[in-house]
Formats: structure tokens, C-alpha cells, sequence
């Protein structure tokens, strides 16, 4: 029931993933006097689902309190109650995305060795994507926070992409070993060691997000949410610059003509629905986060992510790479080498 133009649009992404892929069904949670007339319009999706009704509704105007305290038994509840069970492998909404990660750390609890779950952003860039996190769930993070960050982030993207060895990045105000307040220095040291044995690149800036220089990008919240932000305001601002340059005269319409399909391919490369969907890393379970405002094809490819996180071993590589900060962290001399 969550998102702007829910839950017709959740209906629609669903028939638009189905088409792709047979090897997943679904338990609905949300108002069935709302969502059985739109399953009578689409069967194939009605055949494949079960509908739990309810009556309760977190809004995405909530406050995280105010959401817990009329949570159980909400659809979102719901939803994440039935990974918890077992009776769904992820579970997925674009409702509000305080309520759910306050309602996924409640039901699914942290993943020893977690202090924070984190949550991630698939990040286009010129060789594919790449992964980003924090990008909103944790405001700051100190040195340890940010290593976790990097071991959760490179479990996700050989899940995702299939790399046996990602490279991991932290962003930072330069590449060089220098700069940065303490605690990245720190967290630095702690992502480069041998005993996490993640193949860490170094510190990148904020361009080498979008040229793909690793494949992971570790920062704090407040700096990944930023940065999220900045870029999704420039695309749409590159979007209707171009749109107005080719809409100008007679001779910009002609040009717009003869460059039909090779904007059609810019189009495609810039639709942000190729990238829905965060992931709330650190849980004892799958939870994606669908933008709230996205489209049929959005909420398709979040269901893609959340069913090929289901089905990889990323839980049980996570868990081997979290005893080993553990095992960094209760190591003394480490910790005063790094002091």
C-alpha cells in the first residue's frame, strides 16, 4: 500500500517482472476492497498470489514513533512479519522509509556484529553500477561503522553483480592518504587489512562515482544521501536542458529527428526505474526500499533485486565477513597500531 500511486503501480510492476520470470510468487499485505479489482484485471499475477487483508496503513507523512505505535498489523508490518515467519524469502514496499527500516530492525534484528544496518543505492556509471552505502539510514559513522559499511556492501555486490572480488572505495575530499578527518584514516586502515581481506582501492571523490571507479562506495548517510540527491536533481536538470535545446526552432527539431535513437538510447540509460530499489543491509532478512514515486518498471526492477538477494548466498558471506571485523576489533594490536 506504500508509494505515491500505490497499489495499482505495485500491481502493474509485478505483471511486468512476471513476464521475465516464473520462478517467484507472492503474499500481498495491504486493503484487498482496493486490490482484488485490480487482480481481476490480471490474472496471471491473482493465480501466483496470496492477498492478506488489512485494514491498517502506515502513511508515508509518519514519523518513525508515530508508525510504531499504530504498526502491528499494518501492511507493512505484515510484509516484513512474513519474512520473520519464513513464509516469504524478501519482502519489498515503497511506503515510508523510516517506518520500515524502524519495523525491519524491530521484527528481523540486527545481524551480529552489526552496530547500524546501512541502506544501499545501485549507482549508474559509465561501466554498469555500482553499489552505495550509507545513503541515508545512518546520518554519521565512525571507523568501524564504515568498515562494517564496506564488508556488507562487498557481500551485496558479488550477490548483485556477480563479481568474485569488488572493489571497494571511501569516499572522501581527495584520493590522497592525507586528507579526511580521523575517523576515515582510521576506517582506512581497518578496510585495507589483510584480515578482512576485501580488495579495497582506497579513498575516491565524488566524480568517481558515476565514471565506476570501484564497485563499491563506502560513506556516512548524510554524505550518501547528498550525494543521491545532487545527482538525481542533475539528470532531471541534463533531461530538461535537452529537452528544451531540441524543442527551440525548426533546425533543433530536425536535428532531434535525425538523433531519435540514439536518444532513445540516453533515455534508457537515464530512466532512474533501471535502478530502483535500496536494500537494508544487516537484518536477518531481505527488506528492499522502492522510491516512493516510482513507476511500473521502478517497482519491477526492485522486486528483480530483492528476489536475486533471496535466492544468492549473500547472508552466509556476510556472516564470515562480519567474525572477522569482530576479530579485528578485539585484536588490541591492531587497535593500537591503528591509534
Amino acid at each position: 500500500m506504500g508509494g505515491d500511486e500505490a497499489p495499482e503501480i505495485v500491481i502493474e510492476g509485478m505483471k511486468l517482472f512476471s513476464r521475465e520470470r516464473q520462478d517467484v510468487s507472492f503474499i500481498m499485505h495491504g486493503d484487498a476492497r482496493r486490490i482484488e479489482p485490480l487482480l481481476k484485471k490480471a490474472p496471471e499475477i491473482r493465480d501466483i498470489s496470496k492477498l492478506h487483508h488489512t485494514d491498517s496503513q502506515i502513511l508515508m507523512e509518519d514519523k518513525p514513533s508515530q508508525a510504531l505505535r499504530k504498526a502491528r498489523n499494518s501492511s507493512m508490518w505484515n510484509a516484513v512479519e512474513s519474512v520473520k515467519s519464513g513464509a516469504a524469502h524478501a519482502a519489498v514496499s515503497a511506503g515510508n522509509t523510516g517506518a520500515l527500516m524502524a519495523i525491519s530492525i524491530m521484527l528481523l534484528r540486527k545481524m551480529k556484529g552489526v552496530h547500524r544496518p546501512g541502506m544501499t543505492a545501485l549507482w549508474p556509471t559509465q561501466k554498469g553500477v555500482c553499489i552505495v552505502l550509507d545513503v541515508g539510514a545512518n546520518l554519521d559513522a565512525d571507523a568501524t561503522q564504515l568498515a562494517i559499511f564496506a564488508i556488507m556492501g562487498e557481500a551485496y555486490a558479488r550477490a548483485v553483480t556477480g563479481k568474485k572480488h569488488p572493489s571497494v572505495g571511501l569516499l572522501n575530499i581527495g584520493a590522497e592518504e592525507s586528507k579526511g578527518h580521523s575517523h576515515l584514516k582510521m576506517a582506512a586502515d581497518m578496510i585495507s587489512s589483510d584480515l578482512l581481506g576485501l580488495n579495497y582501492h582506497g579513498f575516491v571523490e565524488g566524480d568517481d562515482i558515476p565514471a565506476g571507479t570501484v564497485d563499491v562506495v563506502v560513506t556516512d548517510g548524510f554524505s550518501g544521501n547528498v550525494a543521491l540527491k545532487t545527482a538525481e536533481g542533475t539528470a532531471r536538470l541534463v533531461a530538461s536542458y535537452m529537452k528544451e535545446a531540441f524543442a527551440g526552432d525548426i533546425f533543433s527539431k530536425i536535428g532531434a529527428g535525425l538523433a531519435a535513437s540514439g536518444l532513445r538510447r540516453l533515455r534508457v540509460k537515464m530512466n532512474p526505474s533501471k535502478v530502483n530499489g535500496g536494500v537494508l543491509l544487516g537484518l536477518n532478512g531481505v527488506v528492499v526500499k522502492s522510491h516512493g514515486g516510482t513507476d511500473a518498471q521502478g517497482y519491477a526492477t526492485a522486486i528483480n533485486l530483492a528476489a536475486d538477494l533471496a535466492k544468492s548466498n549473500y547472508k552466509d558471506e556476510l556472516i564470515v565477513g562480519l567474525e572477522r571485523i569482530v576479530q579485528m576489533t578485539e585484536n588490541q594490536d591492531f587497535v593500537k597500531d591503528t591509534l
